[in-house]
C-alpha cells in the first residue's frame, strides 16, 4: 500500500562523503534520533555501526534504550536527557549530555546512589542557539563541580545556529569564538582531556576547519545538507511510494476534497491514494498542488489532504488501479517535496507515520 524504501548503498555513500571531509582521527558521531529521522532505527543504526562510526546519538533516553535492546554496544549519547529518566539512562549505560545545573546535580546524586565512579558524560554549552546548554559564563561552575562529581567528561560541545548560512556569518563567527574560549578554559582547568565538537551536517561542509575532535551528522546521512551544492554530493536514502486505490471522473466545476479544496478547471480524472496527514503528508500539500510522480510523469495533489487519503489529478495520464505513485525519491527527493509545503526535509521525513511499511534495501 504505502512503502518507504531505504537504500543502504546510498547511506554508505553519504557516510563516505562525510568521512572524506574530516580528518582520519576525527570522531564521527552519527545522529539517529526520531527513529533515524523517520526511517527505520534498527537497520539504519546497525548499518552505521558496521560502517565504523565512533558513537551514536539520540534525543531522549527511550531511544537509547531501544538501541541497547538491539545489542549495540558502542557509546550512545543522549542529547536531551530528562530528569525522570536518569535512572533508566544509567542502568542502560547511556551517556547523557548535561546542559544545566539542575540536571548535572540530579545525575550526580543518582550516580553516587548507584555507587558508580567515572560515569561518562558530555557537557553542552549554549553559545548562541539559545535552546539548551550551559551559558559560557557558567564554565567555571561546571569546572568546579567536575572536581567532586563521579563523572568522566567524554566531550564538550556546542551547536551552531546557522551552519548552512553563507559565510561570513556573524552569528556563527561569534559562536565559534565563544566555543574556542570554552575549550581553552576546559583544557586549562580540567585534569581529564575531553574531546570537543561543534559541527553538525551543514557545518561539515561549511566550516571544515572547525571540526575540532569530532563531528555530529544526522540529516546528511539521509542525503541532505541544506544547500543544493552540498546535496549534489549526497544521495537520498528514502523513497516513498503509494498506489492508486480508486479512479473517478469529475466534471468541470466539480470540487474535490474537504471544504471544496480544489475545483476542476475542466473535465478531469482523479485518482485516490491511501495515504494522508495521519501518515505525515500535511493537509496543505494539496492546496498548493504539490507534484508527485506517476509513471515518471508529474501529477498534482489536489484538494485538501485527508487523514487517510489524498487525491491526485491524473488527467491525460494512462493508469489503472494498483499503479505505483512516487511521493518523493532519488530524482525528486524529500527536500524538493518539502519546498512545496514551505518546510524542510527534516520535517517531511520525521513525520512519516507507523502505517507506512519500511523496506531496507541491502
Amino acid at each position: 500500500m504505502n512503502t518507504l524504501y531505504l537504500s543502504s548503498q546510498n547511506l554508505t555513500h553519504n557516510y563516505n562523503v562525510l568521512r572524506s571531509k574530516i580528518g582520519d582521527k576525527t570522531k564521527f558521531i552519527a545522529v539517529v534520533k526520531a527513529n533515524a529521522y523517520g526511517s527505520a532505527l534498527a537497520p539504519f543504526a546497525q548499518h552505521l555501526v558496521n560502517l565504523g562510526v565512533d558513537a551514536l546519538a539520540v534525543a531522549y533516553t527511550e531511544e537509547g534504550v531501544q538501541l541497547r535492546a538491539l545489542g549495540i554496544q558502542i557509546p550512545i549519547l543522549v542529547f536531551y536527557p530528562q530528569i525522570p529518566t536518569l535512572h533508566v539512562l544509567v542502568s542502560n549505560s547511556l551517556q547523557p549530555c548535561l546542559y544545566n545545573p539542575t540536571l548535572f546535580l540530579e545525575l550526580k546524586k543518582i550516580v553516587l546512589q548507584e555507587r558508580h565512579s567515572n560515569y561518562p558524560v558530555h557537557i553542552k554549552y549554549n553559545t548562541g542557539l539559545n535552546r539548551v546548554g550551559f551559558l559560557p559564563n557558567e564554565v567555571n561552575w561546571v569546572l568546579n563541580q567536575i572536581r567532586t562529581a563521579p563523572f568522566a567528561i567524554q566531550s564538550v560541545y556546542s551547536h551552531l545556529a546557522a551552519s548552512e548560512e553563507k559565510r561570513p556569518s556573524s552569528l556563527c563567527d561569534k559562536q565559534i569564538k565563544y566555543f574556542q574560549k570554552i575549550k581553552t578554559n576546559h583544557l586549562e582547568l580540567e585534569t581529564s582531556q575531553p574531546y570537543f565538537h561543534l559541527l553538525n551536517s551543514s557545518g561539515v561542509f561549511n566550516y571544515p576547519e572547525y571540526q575540532f575532535d569530532a563531528v555530529r551528522c544526522g540529516i546528511a546521512l539521509h542525503g541532505f545538507a541544506n544547500n543544493d551544492k552540498w546535496d549534489n554530493e549526497l544521495q537520498p536514502v528514502a523513497t516513498l511510494k503509494s498506489s492508486i486505490s480508486q479512479i473517478i471522473s469529475v466534471k468541470k466545476g466539480a470540487s474535490v476534497g474537504y471544504d471544496h479544496g480544489w475545483v476542476a478547471p475542466k473535465d478531469s480524472s482523479i485518482a485516490t491514494l491511501p495515504i494522508g496527514h495521519a501518515d505525515g503528508i500535511g493537509r496543505h500539500f494539496g492546496s498548493v498542488k504539490t507534484p508527485v510522480y506517476l509513471h515518471n510523469k508529474p501529477v498534482s495533489i489536489v484538494g485538501n489532504v485527508c487523514m487517510d487519503m489524498l487525491m491526485i489529478d491524473i488527467t491525460g495520464v494512462a493508469c489503472e488501479l494498483g499503479d505505483e505513485v512516487e511521493i518523493f525519491g532519488l530524482q525528486h527527493p524529500a527536500s524538493e517535496f518539502a519546498l512545496h509545503g514551505k518546510t524542510i526535509s527534516y520535517e517531511v521525513l520525521t513525520q512519516l507515520g507507523p502505517r507506512i511499511e519500511r523496506k531496507w534495501l541491502s
